[in-house]
């Protein structure tokens, strides 16, 4: 019989049972594998061996509590972000629960007493949050880890009272450039909010790890080129209608003027040239965040979050709500995270802002697909009837790496329910 001093850690999703009642099987996969794809990237960062996955829950050993501990953290503050990229009926609240001991180790699976209390504390544990025993707070370095006792708690089928800890709220340090967020559904956007650990632990690992969608400025310039060659593709497309419309005659589309000038702008930016915007102290701002984003140098990330600190702190000078939210979408675009910048605009539409009706408009041709989603949920939401000509090209032709599979996304789906919702 083998055995092994090990850190276990439990994860699950709260309210999953609930919401499977609620969703389709299709729903209920594409969840899994998100949830899949942006947790265990963590776990390996931080040294974590994943024993199994049951559904909606994972059991992970680690050799170090404290690894185990960070891992943890980074785990909510990444959802935290994620949250903020996505509908309100996408979020993911995950507990986190740590135990320590002497487990027996047989094939690919742990035993023992350690691991039925890391369980019995999950059952405790509060979505959002990091709960660990005390065998844990005694065995991890403190110096590393913030702690905050939670109480003693008699667990069933536990002998004895187990004190509890949890992991406090930030504030920290915060060592990576914030992503600008939303709630999605809010009607303004919440400026100058961190993460729940204040990236303390995410922050230590390497850009690699990262999951998609994540903060990571670094990886922003390897992504230009080829938006800048899918956004250029679309804009001689754009121009070609216009100059089509005016040698036969015709005047051209409000819509196809639209898209010129939009496809314009985004190019800009992709490119590196600037924002075609006002040249507002705030739209200045904004631009120099994109440049650090996309420079070859390598930019001090102090510096990169003073620039990104800067552009927040004029956008909320702002006095109007729609022009807030349109700023502080491209602020987002301008951060890389495009899914962010789609809660921003919908804010702006709701304020009455037309740029931010344009921008909306136009990510449903953004080459990435959740992005394309979002924006056709969001319009459908909105009822939109500027955005029937868009949705219905989508709804038609879809668009890059749709794939109507269980674990795939498809964003002509999610244009056709928005039509229909435009048609209610």
């Amino acid at each position: 019989m083998k055995t092994a001093n090990l850190a276990i850690v439990f994860t699950d999703i709260q309210g999953f049972t609930e919401r499977t009642s609620r969703q389709t099987l299709e729903q209920n996969q594409r969840l899994l594998k998100v949830h899949h794809d942006l947790l265990t990237p963590v776990f390996k960062a931080f040294g974590g061996r994943i024993i199994k996955s049951i559904g909606d829950a994972f059991l992970v050993t680690f050799e170090s509590p404290t690894q185990a501990v960070l891992g943890g953290m980074a785990i909510q503050d990444r959802l935290w972000q994620y949250n903020r990229s996505v509908l309100e009926a996408e979020r993911l609240d995950v507990r986190v629960a740590i135990n320590v001991g002497e487990v027996r180790v047989e094939s690919n699976d742990v035993f023992g007493e350690p691991v039925n209390i890391a369980s019995r504390v999950e059952s405790i544990a509060e979505a959002g949050e990091v709960f660990f025993t005390e065998a844990v707070y005694l065995a991890m370095n403190k110096a590393e880890v913030p702690s905050q006792e939670v109480g003693a708690f008699e667990l069933k089928g536990i002998p004895g009272k187990i004190r509890v800890f949890r992991v406090p709220r930030a504030p920290y340090r915060v060592e990576v450039p914030a992503v600008v967020h939303v709630t999605p559904g809010a009607e303004a956007p919440i400026p100058n909010e961190q993460p729940p650990f204040g990236n303390l632990a995410l922050s230590r690992m390497p850009a690699s790890s990262h999951a998609p969608g994540g903060p990571d400025l670094a990886a922003t310039a390897a992504a230009l080129g080829s938006r800048a060659a899918t956004v250029g593709g679309q804009l001689v497309s754009h121009t070609r209608t216009v100059i089509e419309s005016v040698k036969a005659g015709r005047r051209p589309s409000a819509l196809a003027l639209r898209k010129l000038a939009i496809g314009g702008g985004v190019l800009a930016l992709v490119l590196g040239i600037g924002f075609v915007l006002r040249d507002s102290p705030a739209e200045n701002a904004i631009e120099a965040v994109a440049e650090a984003s996309s420079s070859k140098e390598k930019i001090p990330l102090k510096e990169k979050l003073a620039l990104v600190q800067d552009a927040e702190k004029l956008i909320s000078q702002e006095k109007s709500p729609g022009e807030r939210a349109w700023l502080h979408g491209q602020l987002a675009e301008a951060l890389e995270a495009p899914g962010q910048a789609v809660g921003f605009y919908r804010s702006g539409v709701k304020a009455g802002h037309g740029d931010s009706e344009d921008r909306l408009i136009e990510l449903l041709e953004h080459p990435e697909c959740s992005v394309r989603v979002n924006a056709a949920d969001a319009l459908g939401n909105l009822k939109l009837d500027s955005a029937r000509g868009e949705l219905e090209d989508l709804a038609k032709d879809g668009g890059p790496g749709d794939d109507p599979g269980l674990f795939s996304c498809d964003s002509r789906k999610a244009a056709k329910k928005a039509l229909e919702r435009l048609s209610r």
